[in-house]
Formats: C-alpha cells, sequence, structure tokens
C-alpha cells in the first residue's frame, strides 16, 4: 500500500549544515572527492560496464530487490550517480509511486537526467533529481519506505552519520539496501582485488586518462569496514536487524538494514 509521504513533494527538514574551523579538513576532503567524482562522470556508465563485463546492472537488481520496495512506495536513491539504481526502482514503485535521487555531484545528475529524458516509460517520470548531502539529508523523519546506496557509503567521509541519517528518514519497518565493493576478511579475495585493482581496473581507467583518480579505489576499499563491521555501524545507528551478503565471489557485498 503507497505511503503518505509520496503526497507532497520534499521539503528541506532543516537548514545546510555550517562547517566551523575545527571542521576545515573534513570539508577540504569532501570537495576533493567532489572533484574526483566530478571528472569521472562523463565515462562513468561505460567505465562501469567495462570493468564488471556488465555484470554490475545484476548486483544493482539484487540490491533493488532486497530493498522491499513495493508499487506505490517513495523511495530514495542516495549516492544515486547517473540513475542506474533509480531507474530500477522506479520500475518497482510503479506511476502511483515516487523515486528520489540524490547525490552531491551535480555532473552525475546532469547524465541522469539527460538519461531520464531519452526513456519513455511512463514510471521514469516519477523521478526527481536532488543535489544534496547524505550527512544532512533535506527529508523529514520517516519519509521513505526504502532506500538503496550503491557504491556511495565507502565515499561517505563520516559514515556513522550517515547510517543515522538513513535510519532517520526510513520509515519504521522498512529497509535500507547498501551496494559497495566488499572488504573481504578472506585473503584470496582481499589479494585479487588489489591485482585487479592494479593490473585491470588502473590501466583501463589510464585509456580515459583517469589513472589517478581509479588508483584512488584501493585506498578506499582499505579504508572501508568489513561485512560485519557493516552490520555493527547499522545497529549502534539503531536500526533492529542488519544482515550483510557477499556477492559476485565476495568482491561485492550488499547490507540490508531494517529500520
Amino acid at each position: 500500500m503507497a505511503s503518505v509521504c509520496c503526497s507532497p513533494p520534499p521539503m528541506p527538514c532543516r537548514r545546510p549544515r555550517k562547517f566551523s574551523s575545527g571542521n576545515r579538513r573534513i570539508r577540504c576532503t569532501t570537495e576533493e572527492r567532489q572533484a574526483l567524482f566530478r571528472r569521472i562522470a562523463p565515462v562513468y556508465d561505460n567505465l562501469n560496464d567495462l570493468l564488471s563485463l556488465g555484470q554490475h546492472r545484476v548486483w544493482k537488481r539484487m540490491a533493488v530487490s532486497w530493498s522491499g520496495t513495493r508499487k506505490g512506495d517513495c523511495v530514495l536513491d542516495l549516492c544515486c550517480g547517473s540513475g542506474d539504481l533509480a531507474f530500477l526502482l522506479s520500475e518497482k514503485v510503479g506511476i502511483d509511486g515516487k523515486v528520489i535521487g540524490l547525490d552531491f555531484s551535480r555532473e552525475q545528475l546532469s547524465i541522469a537526467m539527460s538519461r531520464q529524458r531519452l526513456r519513455t516509460k511512463a514510471c521514469y517520470k516519477n523521478i526527481e533529481w536532488i543535489e544534496g548531502n547524505a550527512l544532512d539529508l533535506p527529508f523529514s523523519t520517516g519519509y521513505f519506505d526504502a532506500i538503496t546506496m550503491g557504491y556511495g557509503l565507502r565515499n561517505v567521509i563520516d559514515k556513522e552519520e550517515a547510517m543515522k541519517e538513513l535510519l532517520r528518514v526510513l520509515r519504521p519497518g522498512s529497509k535500507a539496501s547498501v551496494l559497495d565493493i566488499n572488504k573481504s576478511t578472506r585473503p584470496f579475495t582481499a589479494l585479487f582485488q588489489e591485482w585487479m585493482i592494479d593490473n585491470v581496473v588502473v590501466p583501463v581507467a589510464s585509456g580515459y586518462g583517469l589513472k589517478e583518480e581509479y588508483t584512488y579505489l584501493k585506498s578506499s576499499i582499505k579504508e572501508y569496514l568489513t561485512g560485519k563491521e557493516l552490520e555493527q555501524l547499522a545497529m549502534a545507528a539503531g536500526f533492529s536487524n542488519a544482515k550483510f551478503y557477499e556477492i559476485a565471489g565476495g568482491l561485492m557485498g550488499n547490507l540490508v538494514a531494517t529500520h
């Protein structure tokens, strides 16, 4: 059954956070990451297809399925990028539902809007794109029936705060589905990931002039959390249940957290 959250347009529930001088380092890092994704944006989709041999589309469908999204729902795709998950969600919620795609990269959102204009299905018209901060979501408490987040949590500065924001804007009983590269605890899988990044990902990205941007990938995985740590993070944020699933032979992972 459709949630009442789909009736009004999303309205900011609080003012954007202002950074004090004590947060200057964090602000700079955020701006650097925005610049990185701005440079990647024009070739992001092509590289995803090439580097995953198209398998990222399967993983994203799995993430949407795990979110529990149903017809008529009002849902959020956080760190939406060029919109893959948002388009899949719109097919799930149908013409009576609502999808919000939020990202901090204006360039990625521009590509998402361009892709939306080229699609003819009526359900795709239910997507709204918003430039925003995953640590300070401009939505009221309990606004969404489900949330997806694809390849975004790993790149957020404060993962604890991001998880708390996911919980805040979710309706009680609903789920957040978080897809990302898996930080494996298995030595062979971890070594294979590193080999793939050094010998496949970075060389291919170099062909697009993005060697530096994709070299960052290895450090971002090292700084990320294991599946067990992600479950603990979700529970500490206040979710009632959290389960991490390894997929793609342990190279990818999906956290399913229930409010």
